[in-house]
C-alpha cells in the first residue's frame, strides 16, 4: 500500500485538500482490500554482523539477486536501494533491514501465499550470498554503533534529528523491526470507529506479539523493548493521539494534527531538502526558509504523512502500529487478527463496546505497561490476557462470518492460530526466548540467530 513515487505535483494552497487526501480514501466495502508489511533483520551466517549496503554480500547484492524473481530495481543516485513488482515492495529500513511491503489483497488467505512466496525469495538469493533472515522487534545482539546505515537521503536527514528530540529514536531506526497491517474504511464515521478500537487496543496486539526481550545479548528488561522504544523517540510524532476519542473528530482534526508534527524534509529533483523541525504551517503558506516561495505539492504531503509515527497512523487507510516482527506465521496473524475485529460489523461493534468506556488513564496504563509485563499487566481486577482473550473471541467470530475460504475449505481462522496458543499459554515469544536463553542455551544469544531464522 505504499504512495506512489510521484504522486501529484500541482502545488498545495488550502488545507482543505490535505483533508480532501485522506477523504479520497473512502471505499465500499467490496474494494476493501488487506495490505501487510513485515520488516526483518539480516545476517551473515558466518559472524552474525548486519550486512553492509555495499559489496558482494551486502545489501544491495541481495536486492539485485532478488530481481531474478521478475521485481524492477528503484534507484536513489545509481544504487539500488528498493523492488517494485504488482502493487508491491521491498525496501530498506535505516540499517538494512529487509521490508515486504505487501499488495493489497483480498482475504488472509492471499496474504500469507504472498508473505511465503517473498520468504522463499530471499531465501534463495541470501543462501547464496551466505545470509540469514530473523524476524524479531529488536536486534539482539549487536550495539548502535555495529549498525550499518543505508544510502537514503531520508534516513541521512532523520539520523540527525533524531538525537535533537529523544534518547531512542537512532535504535527506533536501525534496531528495530515490526509488522503491520494496513486496511481500508467505507467512510468518515467508519475510519473513526476504527481508528478508535484499534488505538485502544494496539496495547493487546503489542503483548500478543512481544518479541525483543534482549539488548546487545541480555534480557533487558522488557518483553517488547520495541514499544519501549517509541516512548523516547520524539514526543512530536507518536503516542495514543488522545484526541481520536474526542467528539467531533474526523479528518480535518488528524490534518491539523499532521499540521503540527514538525517536518524532516522535501523531496525536489532527486534530492532530499532538510528541512527536519520545520513547520508544514509554513510550508502551506509558501514561508518555508529552506525552499523560499515554495508551496507543498500532494506528494510532500504523502511524505509528510508517512513521517508521523503514532500506534495507529491514518494515511488513505489505517495502519496498525504495535507489534514486534516475528516468524511467518505470526506475519499472517496480525493481519487475521485486525481484519476479524474491524473488516466485520458486528465484530467492530462488540470490540467497541469492549473499550469505549476505557479513559484516557487506563488506555495510557496500557501502552505504558504492555512493554514490560505483556498479557501480565494488571487491568481492571484482571489482566491484559483477559483482555487478549475477548479480543481474539470477537476477531475469530468475525472471521468466521467473513468466510473467506481456501481450496481446502478452511477459513482465515487458521491463521489466529499463533496467538491463540500465546494466550492459551499465558506466555509472550518474549518469555519463550527468555526461558530458553536462560536454560538450554546457557546465555548464548547467538543462538537465535540459529534457531529462529527464517
Amino acid at each position: 500500500m505504499s504512495s506512489p513515487s510521484h504522486a501529484g505535483e500541482s502545488p498545495v494552497t488550502h488545507r482543505d485538500q490535505l483533508v480532501e487526501v485522506l477523504a479520497s480514501g473512502n471505499k465500499p466495502r467490496e474494494a476493501w482490500r488487506i495490505g501487510t508489511e513485515h520488516e526483518k533483520f539480516g545476517f551473515r551466517l558466518d559472524d552474525l554482523r548486519p550486512p553492509p549496503f555495499d559489496g558482494e554480500r551486502g545489501i544491495e547484492a541481495l536486492l539485485t539477486g532478488l530481481t531474478r524473481f521478475g521485481w524492477e530495481a528503484v534507484q536513489e543516485h545509481g544504487r539500488t536501494i528498493a523492488l517494485l513488482k504488482d502493487g508491491a515492495s521491498v525496501t530498506l529500513e535505516p540499517a538494512g533491514q529487509l521490508e515486504l511491503s505487501g499488495a493489497p489483497l483480498v482475504d488472509i488467505h492471499e496474504t500469507c501465499r504472498e508473505v511465503g512466496s517473498h520468504l522463499r525469495e530471499v531465501k534463495a538469493v541470501a543462501d547464496e550470498l551466505r545470509l540469514g533472515f530473523l524476524g524479531m522487534g529488536f536486534q539482539p545482539k549487536w550495539r548502535r554503533e555495529d549498525m550499518p546505515w543505508m544510502p537514503k537521503g531520508r534516513y541521512r536527514i532523520m539520523r540527525d534529528y533524531m538525537p535533537k528530540v529523544g534518547g531512542l529514536g537512532l535504535d527506533m531506526m536501525t534496531r528495530t523491526c515490526t509488522v503491520q497491517v494496513n486496511l481500508d474504511y467505507a467512510d468518515e464515521a467508519d475510519m473513526v470507529k476504527k481508528f478508535r478500537v484499534s488505538l485502544a487496543l494496539q496495547p493487546v496486539a503489542t503483548a500478543l506479539f512481544a518479541d525483543s526481550p534482549f539488548t546487545e545479548g541480555r534480557p533487558n528488561g522488557y518483553l517488547s523493548y520495541r514499544s519501549h522504544i517509541w516512548t523516547d523517540t520524539d514526543p512530536d510524532r507518536t503516542g495514543m493521539l488522545d484526541f481520536v476519542f474526542e467528539e467531533g473528530f474526523g479528518f480535518e482534526r488528524y490534518v491539523d494534527y499532521l499540521l503540527d508534527v514538525p517536518m524532516y524534509f522535501s523531496y525536489r529533483d532527486g534530492e532530499y531538502i532538510d528541512a527536519a523541525g520545520k513547520s508544514f504551517r509554513d510550508f502551506l503558506a509558501g514561508r518555508l526558509d529552506v525552499l523560499p516561495g515554495a508551496l507543498p505539492t500532494l506528494r510532500d504531503w504523502n511524505d509528510h504523512m508517512t513521517t508521523a509515527f503514532p500506534e495507529v497512523r491514518l494515511k488513505k487507510y489505517l495502519e496498525m502500529r504495535g507489534a514486534d516482527g516475528g516468524p511467518w506465521n505470526r506475519l499472517c496473524a496480525l493481519p487475521a487478527f485486525w481484519v476479524g475485529l474491524l473488516y466485520d460489523d458486528a465484530a467492530l461493534d462488540a470490540a467497541w463496546d469492549l473499550v469505549k468506556d476505557f479513559t484516557m488513564a487506563e488506555r495510557h496504563a496500557l501502552r505504558d505497561g504492555v512493554p514490560a509485563q505483556a498479557l501480565k499487566l494488571p487491568f481492571r481486577g484482571g489482566t491484559v490476557r483477559d483482555l487478549a482473550r475477548q479480543a481474539l473471541e470477537i476477531a475469530a467470530a468475525g472471521l468466521a462470518r467473513r468466510a473467506r475460504r481456501n481450496a481446502g475449505g478452511e477459513d482465515e481462522r487458521e491463521f489466529l492460530t499463533p496467538l491463540l496458543e500465546v494466550v492459551q499459554a499465558g506466555q509472550t515469544p518474549a518469555e519463550r526466548k527468555l526461558a530458553l536463553y536462560h536454560g538450554e542455551w546457557h546465555g548464548d544469544i547467538d543462538r537465535v540467530f540459529r534457531e529462529f531464522a527464517y
